[in-house]
């Protein structure tokens, strides 16, 4: 029997700066491993969002290190894929990770690279999906981003493994997310979907949510969905509280 699929879309924690346990950066990472269920995880880092930064990938593998043994590795693809087979290299993986950062450029960068079609195969063959900021909004329909300027855009080409909108940081205090993506979902630009708030993730098996995870405690997703024109409607989804 194959492996169920499997994407942990989160939120982060980054909000308020610096008032989080240094501690939980990386428990999302945590979660993701323990959702492969396997000794040992095989964990492939992507930072294309960064644009591959080194020193954003650095702190992934710290992190990855810190939660006990991991064979970890990560996929570049400025200025060339740094591994000879990326299909393949990603197929052997137990858990995908992909970092914050531009899920506009993310996504031009992948779909240049065929990324798009390699990471749905690696979904269908079990491979847990996970990742931060855009990399949630990376596996929806679309969401809010903030890719274009504060200003806070709709996308609407997310990859589509699930089908339903996302928005992230739902509770960021500097910008307006939570107002922005109930506007869009009430105005018909986003379908239905999912927000969380930071320290949140979206368990989804196959393309059915299946519980909100929490690495800071007393945490919400929200369903948000459309309920006539121009107008919106939401549930709290409590988060369970996991962490190393």
């Amino acid at each position: 029997m194959g492996r169920e699929r499997q994407i942990l879309a989160c939120s982060g924690v980054l909000y308020p700066p610096g008032g989080f346990p240094p501690e939980r950066m990386g428990a999302q990472l945590w979660q993701a491993m323990r959702l492969a269920g396997v000794r040992g995880p095989r964990v492939c880092i992507i930072a294309t969002a960064v644009g591959d930064a080194r020193e954003y990938i650095d702190r992934w593998y710290a992190r990855a290190a810190s939660f006990g043994e991991a064979e970890v590795s990560h996929l570049e693809l400025f200025v060339r894929p740094n591994v000879a087979d990326v299909r393949a290299h990603l197929l052997a993986q137990d858990v995908i990770f992909v970092t914050g950062g531009s899920v506009v450029n993310l996504l031009a960068v992948w779909r240049a690279h065929r990324l798009d079609e390699i990471l749905r195969e690696c979904w269908e063959a079990g491979v847990v999906l996970a990742g931060q900021s855009a990399g949630s909004l990376c596996w929806h329909s679309g969401g809010v981003t903030d890719s274009f300027g504060d200003a806070l855009d709709a996308i609407d080409d997310g990859l589509g493994l699930l089908p339903f909108s996302n928005g992230v940081h739902d509770d960021l205090g500097d910008q307006p997310r939570r107002e922005r993506y109930r506007y869009f979902v009430a105005q018909g630009g986003l379908p239905a979907g999912h927000a969380t708030e930071d320290g949140v993730a979206l368990h989804y098996v196959g393309t059915r949510l299946h519980e909100a995870l929490g690495v800071l405690p007393d945490r919400n997703a929200w369903l948000v969905e459309p309920d006539g024109p121009g107008r919106y409607r939401e549930k709290a989804i409590p988060a369970r509280y996991w962490v190393p």
